[in-house]
């Protein structure tokens, strides 16, 4: 097995543009790969840009007749069929959507492949991460799912045992839905509680369909205004302890950075230096329990300058086997192309002042008023038992 990084990368992908009054904004994928090429990271990676999903390939996920309504959008936006959920406020429709969503969940599917083939160790698309598309209909500024045909091609190829983490501030559910019957994938999600959030899903009672699957979904549903210290804790309390059981061939994670407190779309108080945490953590992992084969895929994320770029770059460089130290300076070619692209002051540093960042962790004990803690012991609670481990 190759133990060199792919970088998932077209520049088409910047295509995938709901219109200058949308929140998921392409200048943000555009910034974040300028950023990695700033910090010389394309030494240390491989730059691939795969084929888009073909229509066998986006089958093993979404019906005929929901591709069929995004081509058929793609080709006259005006007559979009909003029962599929394309035309709404959230997925506007836009000339070539078909094609450029195709192009990122061919990223996803290429990393998946390039891994379990032994071409990479470690392969990320920051593209992606759009988790919120379903079998049958777009939601969420989600098209088509990426993760989920990612994670579907693995099992067409044989994988026998696929965990999937989802630490963006909004519930996995369209990944969660894709595979709710099937106890080869152990799908876990960390978002804002379901009360205050988009999609208003992901209970810790939501543990995979009755039978073989039970226990084969995990969700811990934070209350709003979680921080740095109890979104660690969260994440260590639940993920280590799931993953040893399991023991999956592959991880894939999915990155969304609009857990920081400077989302205007959300209401977590993360920091960039505990979302690099979780990502060295997620790496770890992914040699603790899989051999180190490791799909690390973008998501969410609204403070498209301030945030997304910063964030997507530190993953880049742990998995290019390079971490950039949260010290260091941003570039400043990087900082005047910012400007020049959208007015606004780049930031100086890639760390927003809390590196370490420290948590306590749940072997010590927990405080059942607390409501983070309150969390944490529903979904251990709801899954552990299913998996046969003490909750």
């Amino acid at each position: 097995m190759s133990g060199r990084a792919q970088l998932m990368w077209d520049e088409a992908v910047t295509g995938y543009d709901f219109g200058p009054e949308h929140p998921m904004d392409p200048v943000r994928l555009a910034l974040t790969r300028s950023l990695v090429r700033a910090f010389g990271l394309d030494r240390d990676v491989e730059v691939v840009a795969a084929k888009p999903a073909g229509e066998s390939t986006l089958r093993l996920v979404h019906r005929e007749d929901y591709i069929e309504a995004v081509k058929a959008a793609s080709e006259n936006p005006g007559a979009a069929d909003g029962a599929y959920g394309i035309g709404t406020l959230d997925d506007p429709a836009f000339a070539g959507m078909h094609e450029v969503s195709a192009l990122i969940a061919g990223q996803s599917v290429g990393a998946a492949e390039a891994v379990w083939r032994g071409d990479a160790l470690h392969a990320v698309n920051f593209a992606g991460g759009l988790h919120h598309a379903m079998p049958g209909g777009a939601s969420g500024f989600c098209i088509y799912n990426d993760a989920s045909l990612a994670i579907a091609r693995l099992l067409e190829l044989g994988v026998e045992r696929v965990a999937y983490v989802d630490v963006d501030v909004h519930h996995g559910d369209g990944v969660q839905a894709a595979f709710w019957e099937d106890p080869r994938v152990l799908t876990i999600s960390l978002h804002e509680h379901p009360r205050t959030l988009f999609p208003q899903t992901g209970w810790a009672e939501e543990t995979g369909a009755d039978g073989a699957a039970e226990g084969s979904a995990v969700n811990v549903a934070l209350p709003a205004g979680t921080g740095d210290a109890g979104w660690l804790r969260a994440f260590h309390a639940v993920v280590p302890e799931l993953l040893a059981e399991f023991r999956p061939q592959v991880l894939v994670t999915q990155h969304g950075a609009d857990t920081h407190f400077e989302d205007p779309l959300a209401h977590l108080a993360v920091s960039l230096d505990a979302q690099r945490a979780v990502q060295v953590a997620c790496h770890e992992l992914a040699h603790s329990y899989a051999e180190g084969r490791w799909v690390a895929l973008g998501g969410g994320g609204y403070a498209v300058v301030e945030v997304v770029p910063r964030s997507w770059t530190h993953l880049v460089g742990i998995a290019a086997g390079r971490e950039l130290a949260p010290k260091s300076v941003v570039p400043e070619s990087w900082r005047q192309e910012v400007f020049a692209r959208t007015r606004q002051l780049a930031p100086m540093r890639m760390t927003d002042g809390r590196w370490p960042v420290e948590w306590a962790g749940w072997e010590a004990g927990y405080d059942p008023a607390d409501r983070l803690d309150q969390a944490v012991l529903a979904t251990r609670r709801a899954v552990f038992p299913l998996r046969g481990l003490l909750a």
